[in-house]
């Protein structure tokens, strides 16, 4: 499906920290303010990390359950927690995600070097967390690091069977230093080794930073979909921060509509997802 545009926002991320960025939504309160008013715009899809009362990042049961609940009630969007977490959390929190009951979750297909830290995913991490979500009907998003990524989750689908509903999910993870640069060129060769994997599979694409536009506009422009949000960037032009969530989904609506690919609705996006 190409004729619309499937809109995720990741609104917090576990990197930035609330000081240095005063406009990243860290509290419940703030998340469902951001949720709602990106969903007003055309996001279809949220990706949820959550902090504590110090901001900090975490996977605590208690507010994982809380923010699901609350997201549900206050929104239609398609709820994806984030199994990846911080680098620093241990697997079995991060499997422990998945008792929140998310509507999808992210499934990191390799080990990558992330900044000065090793963002760490073991092959049999990486396989309990497809067969849980197979079990529990949790649909992954395969998140693809580097283009060697992709390879591991040809092996994996070969091994063990498609996701939840059949349908397969990918998000391109563009820009992080250590991983695939945020270039057009790297995302057509992305997109082209998606042949190897079962027919009707989707991709988005994230830019990094200053990568960001780059991948946006090459991800339309090969038939792609969008991530946004300041988990992602907190620049929104050189010299210009982020000042809200809403901002940069409205750019993405906006270049998603020049393209003639207007944003999915959540019912749609369910559709295509296979929710």
């Amino acid at each position: 499906m190409t004729t619309g545009t499937l809109i995720t926002v990741a609104p917090t991320g576990a990197e930035s920290a609330k000081a240095e960025v005063p406009a990243l939504p860290v509290t419940l309160d703030e998340l469902l303010s951001t949720a709602k008013e990106c969903e007003a715009l055309g996001a279809a899809v949220i990706h949820v990390h959550v902090r504590d009362d110090e901001a900090r990042p975490t996977l605590d049961q208690g507010r994982l359950r809380e923010t699901v609940a609350a997201l549900r009630e206050n929104t239609n969007l398609v709820v994806q927690l984030s199994s990846g977490g911080a680098v620093t959390d241990p697997e079995a929190d991060r499997l422990a995600v998945l008792d929140a009951r998310p509507d999808m979750a992210s499934c990191t297909m390799g080990t990558v070097n992330f900044g000065d830290d090793v963002f760490l995913n073991r092959w049999g991490f990486i396989v309990d967390l497809h067969t849980r979500m197979q079990e529990r009907g949790i649909v992954p998003e395969y998140e693809i690091f580097d283009l060697g990524h992709l390879t591991a989750l040809q092996r994996l689908l070969g091994k063990y069977g498609l996701p939840h509903g059949g349908h397969v999910h990918v998000d391109f993870v563009m820009g992080v230093p250590g991983g695939m640069p945020g270039t057009a060129a790297t995302l057509v060769a992305a997109q082209q080794m998606l042949r190897d994997l079962p027919d009707g599979t989707t991709f988005s694409a994230t830019g990094i930073g200053r990568s960001t536009l780059p991948v946006l506009l090459a991800s339309l422009s090969t038939g792609g979909h969008l991530r946004v949000g300041m988990e992602d960037t907190v620049t929104y032009a050189k010299g210009q921060p982020v000042e809200s969530n809403m901002q940069l989904v409205a750019r993405a609506v906006g270049f998603a509509q020049l393209a003639q690919r207007p944003p999915l609705t959540t019912a749609e996006a369910r559709q295509l997802l296979g929710l």
